[in-house]
């Protein structure tokens, strides 16, 4: 089983946030939402971390770009501050399907002008897609609902953009859909229809439109259903907007193949069109790059000679240089053994030079790309590539987890300030030590933030290291020791001594840890270890335990699958864990070698119920279980009681208490009343008051909110697309 990320596994994480989005039953009455108290937020930074999937330089403003993710929204380059600024991140809890861009616009006669392309999935438990149009550079926006749905996150992500303003009329818009043909507005976004004359049938189950660029006065289309064949597998044309037809005469080689993306270079009057023969960005295994003389229409296979013996790959990202024909730089994709690289080229496709081969990168500011080695890579899922109009050697290129950029064409570096892609799964701030927060995220494992504000020093977690993180704890009463579990390719389980700074792995691990690693918890003192198992794809197994620091595990019987086992942290004989199937509270007294039932009749049915305990208590148990509501039990889970003063709870968590307070500030994202938010209670849970605004909201964030025991009102919040959020009362 190769190691999972974020990418693989985001389709079930979806559908379980589409559920969270049905109505809330009114089982209280609806009062007036509290006012939103100041606070800051900024990111925890770690730079980067997901797939950037389109960068786009306006053509007629120096300096300014735009970048594109798959879940985690939109950004604009501040060429003042060098960083990027997002723009999404009013979306809220009901638009968590938005946060996925599918493609970005600009207008070369309008510089102020942005359009975006909204829509994470287009399955059938996902809403429908959205345009956002601003004036302002996305400063403020006019948003317009679609019919249809888009798929920012799914198969096709890195293609060309879908999104297009007419050459010849600032006020007509394409968009190219993945099921539903070709789209066309007369009104800069407001309304859309139908494209007249689109000759292309699509599919359910194709990617339909995969570019479109402008070339000169012309209009191309990408066509990317089928399974091969010239009917299947298209480019399409527009002289006049209204007329369409096949562009005649493909190359050779590329019927079985689909246009990934394509540019066009303006002084030679050549269009460049690279082609896969999946859509990326993985399962690609042959690829090549093709010109095409748009006065004479004669095609040119422009492909880079790859020296011998190297692995299968497509070709993905495409770049024309504004000021230099001929000049041009094409990336390859899915190539695992020998690595991606950009090929570069000045005569129009004759010849090309590699870049990888003379690049020399600097990754000092975002340790994390190391992956745990002493060298990063140059780049993977690499199909966003853009050239500065305004200066040639300004190159940069997405990957999977960063942007990098040169200046010179040798010396590379993350550009990533302000781009926090992050999908974070578990969050810890201990209660003491040089950092005040550990996290767990897809695709990075775990890292230790020594600093808030600069990406954690030591990088990925190592001794093993994880690809995506799916367990972390700490022992209450012993915080030095902490656990983590995770998808790893040399191991699953891991131990530290030193508050997460260092680590060893476990001795053994049970044989399902390979395949199932699911949560862990350490008891109050870190003696004994549950570990549960879970499936990427649900499948439940017995959960282990281990008395002695993972060197040995044994099957708990008792203890219901799947469950996320909860240490109390006052007394480390008391294990808990809610049993989503039948709504029952099992508990065990015995260090966890048995489970029996306590309180039942509580809400079931979905797995991602989250129980938690109230730090330094024994026996203070909160159930939050979506929407409906909020339970807590002070008697170690015999009797629970609903909290009246909460409609809905997604995630919750406990910081330092207020000045004069007797009890742990409860964070929680959730409802009072109508709309989801972030919340803080100072009196446990008899009044919140919500901390977060309208803009920033950041779509889904259910998975996990914790307060930090030392600095009052200070609050950690895990996103889906958007990184850690943290959050400080403004003085």
């Amino acid at each position: 089983m190769p190691t999972l990320s974020r990418r693989t596994v985001l389709a079930a994480t979806a559908a379980t946030a589409t559920l969270t989005a049905l109505p809330i039953p009114t089982a209280h009455a609806a009062e007036p939402e509290p006012q939103a108290h100041p606070y800051r937020w900024r990111n925890a930074v770690i730079g980067g971390t997901g797939f950037v999937t389109g960068v786009l330089f306006h053509p007629t403003v120096p300096g300014l770009a735009y970048a594109r993710t798959d879940i985690g929204g939109a950004y604009r380059w501040d060429a003042r501050t060098a960083r990027w600024t997002p723009l999404t991140d009013q979306l809220g809890w009901d638009d968590w399907n938005l946060l996925g861009v599918e493609a970005l616009a600009v207008d070369p006669a309008h510089p102020d002008r942005l359009y975006l392309a909204l829509g994470t999935y287009a399955q059938s438990w996902a809403g429908n897609g959205a345009i956002l149009r601003s004036d302002d550079r996305g400063a403020t926006w006019t948003r317009t609902d679609l019919t249809v749905k888009l798929g920012a996150n799914e198969d096709g992500r890195g293609m060309g953009e879908r999104l297009l303003v007419d050459p010849r009329d600032s006020d007509t818009l394409w968009l190219g859909t993945r099921h539903d043909g070709l789209l066309r507005s007369t009104d800069r976004g407001a309304t859309w229809s139908a494209a007249d004359g689109f000759p292309a049938t699509p599919s359910a189950t194709g990617q339909g439109v995969s570019l479109l660029v402008a070339a000169g006065r012309a209009v191309y289309a990408g066509w990317a259903d089928g399974d091969g064949g010239a009917a299947a597998v298209s480019l399409y044309r527009t002289a006049d907007g209204t007329t369409w037809e096949a562009v005649p005469g493909l190359p050779t080689g590329t019927s079985a193949k689909v246009p990934v993306r394509a540019a066009y270079d303006h002084h030679a009057r050549e269009l460049y069109v690279t082609y896969a023969d999946a859509p990326g960005p993985n399962g690609q295994s042959d690829g090549s790059v093709h010109k095409l003389a748009v006065a004479t229409g004669r095609w040119t296979d422009v492909t880079p000679a790859v020296p011998g013996g190297d692995d299968t790959f497509g070709y993905g990202g495409v770049a024309v240089d504004a000021r230099r024909p001929g000049t041009v730089v094409v990336s390859t994709n899915n190539r695992w053994t020998a690595v991606d690289t950009l090929y570069r080229t000045t005569d129009g496709g004759r010849t090309w030079t590699s870049l990888k081969d003379s690049a020399v990168f600097d990754v000092s500011e975002t340790p994390f790309l190391k992956w745990g080695g002493e060298q990063p890579k140059f780049g993977w899922w690499i199909q966003a590539v853009a050239v500065d109009p305004y200066d040639s050697r300004h190159i940069v290129y997405g990957t999977g987890a960063t942007l990098y950029g040169t200046r010179d064409l040798v010396h590379w570096a993350p550009r990533i300030r302000g781009l926090e892609e992050t999908s974070v799964v578990r969050l810890v701030s201990p209660p003491v030590g040089e950092a005040h927060l550990l996290s767990g995220s897809g695709d990075i494992g775990v890292l230790y933030h020594e600093r808030l504000t600069a990406s954690p020093s030591r990088g990925m977690a190592t001794n093993p290291v994880f690809g995506s993180a799916t367990g972390l704890a700490q022992a209450a009463g012993r915080p030095e020791y902490v656990v983590r579990t995770g998808w790893g390719d040399n191991g699953n389980g891991a131990f530290s001594d030193d508050g997460g700074r260092t680590w060893a792995p476990f001795s053994a691990q049970p044989s399902l840890a390979h395949d199932a690693p699911g949560p862990i918890a350490a008891n109050a003192d870190g003696s004994v270890l549950l570990w549960s198992f879970v499936h990427w794809d649900g499948t439940r197994y017995p959960t282990h335990r281990s008395d002695d620091n993972g060197a040995t595990w044994t099957e708990i019987p008792s203890f219901p699958k799947g469950a996320t086992p909860v240490a109390d942290p006052a007394d480390p004989t008391l294990f808990y864990a809610y049993d989503t199937d039948t709504g029952t509270l099992q508990a065990s007294t015995d260090s966890g070698r048995t489970f029996t039932p306590r309180a039942t009749g509580l809400p079931a049915g979905d797995s991602q119920f989250q129980l938690v305990a109230a730090p330094g208590r024994s026996g203070d148990l909160w159930l939050s279980v979506k929407w409906n509501g909020l339970y807590r039990s002070t008697d170690g889970g015999v009797a629970f009681a609903e909290v009246t003063s909460c409609r809905a709870a997604y995630t919750l968590g406990f910081g330092r208490a207020a000045p004069g307070a007797g009890y742990p500030a409860v964070y929680l994202v959730g409802s009072t009343a109508a709309d989801t938010a972030v919340y803080r209670s100072d009196d446990a849970a008899a009044t919140w008051t919500r901390i977060n605004d309208d803009r920033h909201q950041w779509g889904w964030t259910g998975q996990a909110v914790t307060g930090d025991p030392r600095v009052y009102g200070r609050v950690y919040l895990a996103t889906n697309g958007r990184g850690i959020q943290y959050g400080d009362p403004v003085r």
